[in-house]
């Protein structure tokens, strides 16, 4: 036995770290850099939809298809960072060399936010988005080689530094460690949000998304200086090779082989893996038959994922249109998926410590792969919840013309009540210094109009896919003016406000948030965006003043009418007409807690089962490999989304809410019936059977051994399902 595989002296090697309460120094700065990177790329990934959908001008599916791309990248990128770990430049390098490339890309994103490098005209908005889209895209490209490439080797590294004395001390050491990255999930998806909502810049304000990608590039560069601190601590095992190339070279020799030998005068195998005994030992290819197995179930997990991973997207997008007023708290959309990591850290010990036992109590065998059924079921229940809660939504929102329409409202800016008559419409009366209540829709583009007693008669111009007012003055043969009105909903959960003036004079309207200017008499000012909350206006004609106040909710549009019988001083609020030309919105973003509450119960069932059961059922040498094929379920279920939403081409979003569940409800049986199918396995047993072993090939007796040993696993295959639960429970994990 050589120095390397002396327990004994790999135990004195292992780094120079001194010890605190039994656990070494080195893991500090482990566990310290995991919490920084992880609030690093959760506090980044929180506002990233947003991002594009509000800085870019992006719309929802192209937002949405860059946003879940980015997320598939960031779960391949493990499979190399693996690679290169095991078998070139050994985890801490790894480690290091990632980390820069992850930070330079933090900074990129930070950069390409600020949106004063190329804002001209200050006016709040870039005038170059390609710089910004550019710029943006290869920091993406690098935060998702980054973090995929530490990911399968921060936590094996932190294993790495106990002795084989210090398994108790290990094990603390990973739950920790799992505590800091929901800490950081958690902590980022409150802070991010915030940071974002403020207004920021150099010349002009705008939503502060380069201080909401600051932050966490801030702590990217702050994990790399920990984690180089430490250096000098740590133990840093040589890369020995990764156990996935000579998997892969094994596999694919046993097909070539058996294409080779594909003719009828060749004896067949058992297995196909067995074409690979002239090349390679059967311990390996026995491992790789039960890896086989496993990975095989692996098949419809991405669904899962398809579904999980949209909380971040098409879920914090729902929430922009709905009501996040909590009383003492106003909660902002990317923020709604702090409930995630909260009820993670919640879930996770009462399913362990309550449901699971209960269920056991009943008599009920609750084995890992009905666990992950389970789980399945519960994610595609939250996007049924998602559906019914879109459906409440949609009654809310404005019915915008089409291409082929226009919409019209009528004001009547005198004192007195006139009656009006429209195309297609019966006479109504317009009451005095008030609006219609709702939009007309014509189809043709010139409608005749007629106003008054006698009436007068004008010919009125729309335009095409357009809503306007129809400021119709006082004195009815005077000029009538057309405004356009919005034809969107307000973003970011904004509201957007104009004022009229009635009077004869020039006003001017200002707020401590915003400034309309002066007004020019009978005429209109220019959308305004205002925050929710309460805002005060002042009013002014020059030699008086007053003020208005008003309480603004989410996402509503409005326009304020000073009439020409405005009396400044106290009464001034109760004279100036409001008119909402689109509701606030009125969903209440709490309505949204019941599908994350399903969505995480359905995580902690599938995910953390599905890591434990891969684990359980992995050979000793194989657990890389299905690490590997389980994070790539995960990269696979973000194409998904790609390729769905690309098909079907749903024109209400709660279809594909429903398409979706359908989906993952349809993939549910499949995993069952594949399920049902599966023998659980203790691997270690069967690895033993080959160790204790000596196989000749020459050897007929061994022969007899080997196959009285594939025998038994096959006979263990082939168990009654009451004793495959059995087993399960005696599972080595």
């Amino acid at each position: 036995m050589t120095d390397k595989d002396s327990p004994k002296k790999e135990k004195k090697g292992r780094g120079k770290s001194k010890e605190v309460f039994g656990y070494p120094i080195s893991i500090f700065f482990i566990i310290v850099n995991e919490f920084c990177e992880r609030f690093s790329y959760y506090g980044m990934r929180a506002v990233l939809v947003l991002y594009f959908k509000y800085f870019f001008q992006w719309n929802d599916d192209l937002a949405i298809s860059i946003y879940h791309t980015f997320v598939a990248f960031c779960y391949l990128t493990p499979i190399f960072g693996a690679i290169v770990a095991d078998s070139w430049l050994g985890k801490f390098r790894t480690i290091i060399y990632l980390s820069i490339v992850y930070a330079v890309g933090q900074v990129a994103m930070a950069v390409s936010a600020i949106h004063d490098i190329t804002d001209k005209n200050r006016d709040g908005t870039p005038d170059n988005l390609t710089f910004h889209v550019v710029l943006s895209m290869v920091g993406l490209m690098l935060i998702a080689l980054g973090t995929g490439g530490i990911k399968p080797c921060v936590a094996a590294f932190g294993g790495d530094q106990f002795g084989d004395q210090q398994e108790k001390q290990r094990r603390t050491f990973f739950s920790v460690f799992y505590l800091c990255i929901n800490g950081g999930s958690l902590l980022s998806t409150i802070i991010t949000p915030i940071l974002r909502a403020q207004d920021c810049g150099i010349h002009s304000k705008s939503k502060c998304y380069s201080l909401a990608f600051g932050v966490p590039a801030a702590l990217m560069v702050v994990a790399l200086a920990v984690f180089i601190m430490g250096s000098s601590m740590y133990y840093k095992a040589k890369p020995e090779g990764n156990i996935m190339f000579k998997v892969s070279k094994c596999i694919g020799f046993a097909i070539k082989n058996r294409y080779r030998h594909r003719s009828k005068q060749y004896p067949k195998k058992e297995h196909w893996m067995d074409w690979a005994e002239e090349k390679y030992d059967k311990l390996l290819i026995a491992q790789i038959k039960i890896a086989l197995r496993v990975l095989f179930l692996y098949i419809p997990l991405p669904m899962f994922w398809t579904l999980f991973d949209q909380k971040g997207s098409r879920w914090t997008l729902q929430a922009t249109t709905m009501d996040g007023n909590f009383g003492a708290i106003v909660i902002q959309p990317d923020q709604m998926q702090t409930i995630n990591p909260i009820l993670i850290l919640t879930l996770v010990p009462i399913m362990d410590s309550l449901i699971y036992p209960l269920i056991r109590k009943c008599g009920l065998n609750f084995t890992p792969l009905r666990k992950m059924t389970v789980g399945m079921i519960l994610a595609a229940l939250a996007f049924f919840c998602a559906a019914v809660i879109q459906l409440q939504i949609d009654k809310t929102l404005p019915d915008f013309p089409s291409k082929t329409q226009s919409q019209l409202k009528l004001l009547n800016m005198g004192n007195t009540a006139i009656k009006v008559q429209l195309p297609g419409s019966e006479e109504f009366t317009l009451p005095g210094a008030q609006a219609s209540e709702d939009y007309f829709q014509f189809d043709s583009e010139q409608i005749v109009v007629s106003v008054g007693n006698p009436s007068v008669t004008k010919s009125v111009l729309l335009t095409k896919e357009q809503r306007q007012t129809l400021l119709i003055p006082s004195a009815i043969n005077d000029e009538w003016l057309l405004a356009d009105d919005l034809i969107y909903k307000p973003q970011e959960g904004n509201n957007e406000i104009r004022f009229i003036n009635g009077m004869s004079k020039p006003l001017n309207v200002s707020s401590d948030a915003v400034q309309l200017g002066v007004i020019k008499p009978f005429h209109y000012s220019n959308y305004t965006q205002i925050k929710n909350g309460r805002a005060t206006f002042t009013l002014q004609d020059g030699s008086h003043s007053c003020e208005y106040s008003k309480d603004f909710g989410f996402g509503g549009s409005y326009t304020f009418f000073v009439p020409s019988t405005l009396s400044f001083g106290s009464n001034c609020q109760e004279s100036i007409t409001e008119t909402v030309n689109i509701k606030p919105n009125s969903v209440h973003m709490a309505l949204q807690i019941p599908q994350y509450f399903l969505i995480t119960a359905g995580e902690v069932m599938f995910s953390v089962t599905g890591l434990e059961f891969s684990y359980s059922q992995a050979p000793s040498n194989m657990k890389s490999v299905l690490q590997a094929g389980w994070l790539l379920t995960n990269a696979v279920g973000n194409f998904i989304v790609l390729i769905v939403a690309e098909i079907a081409k749903l024109p209400k979003q709660w279809t594909e809410y429903i398409l979706f569940a359908s989906l993952l409800v349809a993939v549910c049986i499949i995993f069952s019936i594949m399920a049902s199918f599966y023998t659980y396995i203790d691997p270690t047993e069967i690895e033993a059977q080959f160790k204790n072993k000596s196989y000749d090939s020459d050897d007929d007796d061994d022969k007899k051994k080997l196959e009285k040993s594939e025998h038994k696993m096959e006979k263990r295959n082939s168990v009654s399902s009451d004793e495959e639960d059995n087993k399960s429970n005696q599972t080595s994990m």
